[in-house]
């Protein structure tokens, strides 16, 4: 779990990802679960936590029911899709989450 000191430290991160939100009109339930997502695993390099980011987005997406495409969301956060694609899995397992199995 985060606190409120965490939200405060990443808060350029949590609007990046309100505006990556607001491009790809994500409901109020999928920007929530992508904000905790990333806020449990926010990487140490500042290089890696816009990928990080995208791929919270896109997983927030699925377990919201508000699903978007790992093309959309990248083109959204300028990230590539592979970015996406070799994170999002990770992020729900380590938030005790099972990734679907398409």
């Amino acid at each position: 779990m985060h606190s409120a000191r965490d939200r405060i430290e990443y808060e350029p991160w949590l609007e990046e990802l309100s505006e990556i939100a607001d491009r790809l009109e994500l409901s109020t339930e999928a920007r929530s679960c992508a904000a905790d997502l990333f806020l449990a695993d926010v990487p140490d390099s500042d290089r890696s936590k816009q990928a990080v980011l995208a791929a919270s987005v896109y997983a927030g997406s699925l377990v919201a029911g508000d699903g978007r495409t790992q093309s959309a969301v990248a083109d959204a956060a300028d990230v590539s899709r592979l970015s996406i694609q070799s994170r999002w899995k990770d992020l729900l397992e380590s938030a005790g989450l099972e990734p679907p199995r398409w």
